[in-house]
């Protein structure tokens, strides 16, 4: 009798909505309506989950100069650069120190002998001093030397600074430039999913052959394959980016910013001559010759016998003397030709490195300064003409087959020289980009 009421029937139909609903959700049929034992789902290894963790962590984004900073606080180069300076700053006081004089005490029994007029028996007590005196020459040389390698490691730390910065600068903008990539793969899908969805109503309806919707399927999975693609190279630069600013493995960096950076460049002759007297390089090479000279100087001078003064007193049961001297040891057979042809050696091996250096330096300018010339160049052409026609020539391609006048083949095609189009006006932003870098690093231009 109660089945039958309208008010009791509702409510069955309800519940069993509900149980419908949610085995839907839970993947299967909700407890008490499962047949068979029931099995707990395997669990997750700690590495998966961690890292499953670390990808839905939302993303912590960086300015360029917050990059810079996190490089300037965690990078392990910059590290080794201060503590190489410190430690030839710990070498400049280790070259002017002193040598140590030595001091030397004896003690001991006399015994009488058998003899005519033999010495008294008693305390034997020996007291003896040293001190070696340091050639000026020598000294000046060996100072000279330790703080020109200071000055050296300096100039080293700033060439690892301009390093670090412009390595931080490549990663940032290759995360922007990947991020673009996707962005464009994501458009590019989104128009020829849209075109897929009316090749498909128009082949229900018999408008189309079947054809034309195989060939839109084929390019949907192309552009499927190419937003992927973007996804991973996009992955792979925000770790390039975390490496490079020391951030920990539990934080998921991204970059804020744009590739729209130009520059009004010198005259490549100015710019040879400002990168040849003020690039770090070229200043700690040239002070490693300053250096070698200095050390050479070092090896001259330590030809000369360095003096040893000496002094000793003398007690015995019957008598005491004290003695002062002069060691000197006779370079009669190590003239120390062996050190100062070593020093000659590396004084010529250095300035072969300083030469090396320059000419490296003066290509890798000529190579930023052209690629920054043609990438910009592309990029105006790019931007004014290639891309409005591509845009253009899509519309009207899409628009042509909507009124049925071209074929499907025709609007792929376009959209194919639109997508490539955008590919090479993001390639050639970047490129102009990392050469504006480049030139940062050598000196050329300001950051």
């Amino acid at each position: 009798m109660y089945l039958r009421t309208p008010l009791f029937f509702f409510a069955f139909v309800t519940l069993l909505t509900s149980f419908a609903a949610s085995a839907q959700l839970t993947g299967g049929p909700p407890l008490g309506l499962i047949d068979g034992p029931v099995t707990a789902a395997p669990a997750l290894p700690l590495d998966a989950i961690e890292a499953q963790a670390a990808a839905n962590r939302p993303a912590k984004t960086l300015t360029v100069d917050q990059a810079l900073a996190l490089a300037e606080q965690n990078s392990p180069l910059l590290r080794q650069g201060r503590a190489t300076v410190d430690m030839a700053r710990a070498h400049i006081q280790t070259a002017r120190a002193y040598t140590n004089p030595s001091v030397d005490f004896l003690a001991g029994h006399q015994s009488g002998l058998d003899v005519p007029t033999p010495g008294v028996p008693g305390l034997l007590q020996h007291y003896s001093a040293s001190q070696t005196i340091e050639i000026p020459s020598e000294r000046r040389a060996r100072i000279q030397a330790a703080q020109l390698g200071y000055a050296a490691d300096q100039h080293q730390l700033a060439g690892v600074r301009l390093a670090v910065v412009a390595n931080v600068k490549r990663a940032f903008y290759d995360v922007i430039r990947r991020k673009e990539q996707l962005v464009n793969a994501q458009d590019n899908l989104a128009l020829v999913d849209d075109l897929r969805r009316r090749v498909g109503v128009e082949v229900n309806v018999g408008e189309k052959g079947k054809l034309e919707l195989t060939r839109a399927e084929a390019e949907l999975a192309r552009a499927h394959a190419a937003v992927n693609s973007a996804e991973i190279e996009l992955a792979a630069a925000r770790a390039v980016l975390k490496a490079v600013t020391g951030l920990p493995a539990s934080e998921n960096p991204d970059a804020e910013g744009v590739l729209a950076n130009q520059a009004q460049l010198a005259p490549l002759d100015e710019l040879r001559q400002h990168v040849l007297t003020t690039h770090p390089a070229l200043a700690e090479s040239t002070t490693r010759i300053a250096q070698a000279r200095a050390v050479v100087n070092d090896e001259r001078a330590r030809r000369i016998p360095q003096p040893r003064v000496y002094g000793e007193y003398e007690h015995q049961p019957d008598l005491s003397f004290f003695r002062l001297g002069v060691s000197v040891s006779i370079p009669l057979w190590d003239k120390r030709k062996g050190p100062i042809d070593e020093a000659r050696a590396d004084l010529s091996r250095t300035e072969a490195i300083n030469r090396e250096r320059e000419l490296e330096i003066l290509a890798a300018l000529d190579r930023a300064y052209d690629q920054y010339e043609i990438s910009n160049q592309q990029v105006e052409s790019l931007q004014a003409g290639s891309l409005r026609e591509a845009e253009a020539a899509v519309d009207a391609a899409r628009s042509a087959y909507r009124f049925g006048e071209r074929g499907i083949v025709e609007v792929l095609d376009a959209q194919r020289v639109l997508q490539g189009i955008r590919t090479d006006l993001l390639d050639a932003l970047y490129a102009r980009q990392t050469a504006l870098i480049d030139l940062e690093e050598l000196g050329a231009t300001n950051p």
